[in-house]
């Protein structure tokens, strides 16, 4: 029957050939024509193939081809096609030679047709969907379960496979049945996982943060927390702790301290209030400075003060740089009343109750009037406060005169960042830093005072501490920026001593 079959559509091959070939027309072909008019056209059967979006790519729920379902040719259709063969064979041996010329070549074309029509396999299963699907089924691994697709309906997304069942979500692993999904590498998503896992969110509105104009997703973010949020909050007066710089989320309260400055829960914990209460802290910091060989002859009053007492005595002062936008310490050189704050205020809500000054005539007897502080900052801001303005009455008493800006508040940013660095990191590993080597003959210059909290200092405060070295390493100011990055570098390479006999002599630092 194979052999039947395959005679049978080499025939048919050569009928379609001498079809086209008017003058050698038959009683044959007339039949052949008649024959293939019944003929009805087989209609296709594929069906259509859905499709799923991921993103902006495509995916297709795909089915095996179905093979062609393999029939013989009616018994009688055969005996009759094989008497029209032997009777058209019998009609071309009686006509001349000459009608025949080109016989040779035209049994040569014959020939090569038969031929190539016989090595067709009528099996071969249609590819609809080539090259994708034109790999062996060996090589169709499915994306999640790691098995082989055989059979049946798959996935076929970005040159991956999947098993209908094991298209899940990567973030929630329930199945993805939706017309759209997101692909990030080879796992996917549904859109609102995908969202959620990697839009980002604003940590102040606490919802998605919008896209700008140009369709991008457009945020701030603080450089040590981490924060984001949109940038619309940097101008709708969103609350933001004149400590840390944490903008907290909605809703959460600040504590507000009377002068436009808003205080954070965790900064508000080790806040110092009044004079009396940093009294222990200021002591503590001149103990530092004769630890490291700079003692400090002369007493020195310290007054912690409103804003509003700091910025007078600042404009009553004749020289000296300020930091600005926010003046946080001074260290007076004139005569000046100044109000300090006399007892700790009371706490009721989110505000300071009974806060209570009292005005105080601050005599110049030496280089050094006074040393002002701003209240109500955290213990560790307050204490680099004043051992910044401390450096700058040693400097005065000990003779160092007409300094640059960038000299002096350089190296007094550097006294500040090393008594940070005292209180947040152990002491072995200050030891380890470059920055406590002072180079100088004494040996009391090794000596490293213990942190001047009983106890040691919670993990919040550390993170606190940390963040004010950051700010002092990153200041963007010319005198305090850089300015202290010039000062730390002279002091990590020759040592403070050899440093500061350097800017005596020189008035600049050591290269």
């Amino acid at each position: 029957m194979l052999a039947t079959q395959a005679i049978s559509c080499g025939v048919l091959s050569l009928c379609f050939l001498i079809l086209f070939n008017a003058e050698r027309r038959s009683s044959f072909m007339k039949w052949l024509c008649n024959f293939l008019k019944g003929t009805k056209p087989v209609e296709s059967n594929h069906r259509r193939r859905p499709r799923v979006t991921a993103g902006e790519e495509s995916s297709l729920w795909q089915q095996e081809p179905v093979r062609p379902k393999r029939e013989d040719p009616p018994r009688h259709d055969n005996e009759e096609l094989d008497r029209q063969i032997a009777l058209s064979l019998a009609e071309e041996a009686k006509r001349p030679k000459e009608r025949n010329h080109n016989k040779g070549e035209n049994d040569e074309d014959l020939a090569k047709a038969m031929q190539d029509s016989l090595n067709m396999n009528p099996y071969m299963p249609h590819n609809p969907y080539a090259p994708s699907q034109a790999l062996p089924r060996g090589q169709r691994v499915c994306g999640g379960c790691k098995h082989e697709v055989g059979h049946g309906h798959y996935l076929s997304c970005m040159g991956m496979y999947w098993h209908p069942q094991c298209f899940r979500c990567s973030s929630c692993t329930h199945p993805i049945r939706e017309t759209e999904f997101t692909l990030l590498g080879a796992e996917p998503y549904h859109k609102l996982c995908y969202k959620e896992l990697h839009h980002p969110k604003c940590d102040v509105c606490l919802q998605f943060i919008a896209t700008n104009r140009t369709g991008l997703i457009e945020y701030r973010a603080h450089p040590f927390w981490g924060q984001k949020y949109c940038p619309s909050h940097e101008l709708d007066r969103t609350p933001r702790c004149c400590s840390c710089e944490k903008m907290e989320p909605r809703n959460t309260k600040y504590m507000s301290l009377g002068d436009g400055r808003s205080l954070c829960m965790e900064c508000l914990d080790s806040a110092v209030m009044d004079t009396g209460e940093c009294q222990p802290l200021y002591h503590s910091i001149r103990d530092y400075y004769e630890g490291m060989n700079m003692k400090l002859d002369q007493q020195i009053p310290m007054l912690l003060v409103e804003r509003q007492a700091l910025n007078e005595a600042m404009e009553g002062e004749c020289k000296g740089p300020h930091h600005m936008p926010e003046t946080r310490g001074l260290c007076l050189s004139e005569e000046q009343t100044v109000s300090s704050i006399l007892r700790r205020p009371r706490i009721g809500g989110h505000r300071l109750l009974d806060m209570r000054t009292q005005p105080q005539k601050l005599t110049r007897r030496c280089e050094v009037t006074a040393i002002l502080v701003l209240y109500g900052l955290p213990r560790l801001l307050t204490g680099s406060i004043l051992a910044h303005e401390l450096m700058h009455g040693w400097l005065r008493l000990k003779g160092y005169r007409n300094l640059s800006p960038e000299v002096e508040e350089g190296i007094c940013q550097v006294m500040s960042y090393l008594w940070l660095e005292s209180e947040i990191l152990p002491a072995s590993t200050r030891h380890a830093q470059p920055s406590t080597s002072y180079a100088s003959s004494s040996s009391s210059s090794s000596y490293r005072p213990p942190s001047s909290k009983k106890g040691g200092i919670s993990h919040t405060e550390k993170k606190l501490g940390e963040f004010f070295m950051h700010q002092i390493a990153n200041d963007t100011s010319t005198a305090y920026g850089d300015g202290f990055r010039t000062a730390y570098k002279a002091v990590n390479k020759y040592g403070l001593r050899q440093t500061l006999n350097h800017i005596r002599l020189t008035g600049g630092f050591p290269v």
